[in-house]
């Protein structure tokens, strides 16, 4: 069975779900439940990771540094880590998040262009932070793509390869590829995020794991972009079910959710909705849920056409003008037929 370390980002990705309006007091209550039950990594900050707040993507409710201190002024053991994205967020970002006691970063970028981090990691490095290279809608590329890309990140002084399915699209057989062709190429561990927008993400989990997995993603009552994360609470059951050690305590994880769910209050939990699981099938950035249906609802088209044609362009991550383009087009495209 194998030995893994568990990284909670209700406190990031789970911001998606509420436009970016996490309290700090909801960071800091949450943080320390997540420390009591022993998460080993908790990541922190506006959706789209450090910088992210803008009229573009959302506005956020707090400051990032506000939240990183929030978070790190709440735990004893648990490390807390950044998502950072160069173009959102800057070298700048990374000292602030150091300098107030931020020990991890995970240096994102799309899944085929690992070239875009390599100053970020290596400045975060030289920080003595822990530093992840971090592939965002890893299903957009083929395994042995997703492999070079990898080695890249070990080159530039990655201390792990997180592959994030954004999009919520790959079966645990699709899973399995990819994290079995990163395992040859690099020597550093591999970690897992997943999306559920089909249902398949603890159990892309498990498929993860048997190829050699050692981190594992997961959000408090899935809170996350799209249908969600894999639930940590029931990842973490369906994990200890399944014999794997992990230092997280099934009691106090499920302490923590309910913690979470006191302090949003009267909030509608993610679900695997009809526009998710076009999201999933398609291939399209979970992040987009609000969005598409924003869109949709703003210029009078059906949103599952809007997600088909978003999937045909292959858009990518933080691409929030492309949603508004298609939708005006599929309205125009409409009123002409009519």
């Amino acid at each position: 069975m194998a030995k893994l370390k568990f990284v909670d980002v209700t406190l990031r990705d789970g911001n998606h779900t509420v436009k970016h309006q996490f309290s700090t007091d909801l960071v800091s209550r949450t943080a320390a439940a997540l420390d009591a039950a022993g998460v080993d990594i908790i990541e922190v900050g506006h959706g789209d990771g450090a910088g992210g707040s803008s009229i573009h993507t959302g506005r956020s409710a707090a400051s990032d540094l506000a939240w990183w201190k929030a978070a790190v002024g709440a735990v004893k053991k648990a490390k807390i880590a950044i998502l950072l994205v160069p173009g959102f967020g800057t070298i700048a970002d990374l000292e602030s998040a150091y300098g107030v006691g931020v020990k991890v970063a995970r240096i994102g970028c799309h899944c085929t262009e690992a070239d875009t981090t390599e100053q970020h990691i290596k400045r975060a490095r030289d920080l003595g932070m822990f530093t992840v290279g971090y592939l965002v809608s890893a299903g957009m590329a083929s395994a042995e793509r997703l492999a070079e890309e990898a080695a890249k990140l070990e080159s530039y002084g990655a201390q792990y390869v997180n592959l994030a399915e954004s999009q919520g699209h790959l079966v645990p057989a699709e899973v399995a590829a990819r994290v079995r062709a990163v395992r040859s190429a690099i020597k550093i561990p591999i970690g897992f995020h997943p999306h559920n927008n089909l249902g398949l993400a603890v159990g892309n989990i498990l498929a993860a794991i048997d190829e050699g997995a050692e981190y594992i993603d997961g959000s408090l009552k899935g809170f996350g972009g799209g249908a969600g994360n894999a639930q940590t609470e029931a990842a973490v059951a369906a994990l200890k079910r399944c014999g794997h050690e992990l230092p997280v305590d099934l009691f106090k994880i499920l302490d923590a959710a309910e913690v979470f769910t006191k302090c949003l209050g009267e909030r509608a939990m993610p679900v695997i909705d009809n526009d998710s699981i076009m999201m999933g099938y398609n291939n399209v950035y979970g992040g987009y849920v609000l969005p598409i249906k924003r869109a949709a609802a703003q210029f009078g088209c059906d949103p599952r056409e809007l997600v088909i044609r978003l999937g045909e362009r292959k858009v990518v991550a933080m691409q929030e003008d492309v949603v508004i383009q298609e939708a005006q087009r599929l309205a125009a495209e409409n009123r002409s037929v009519a």
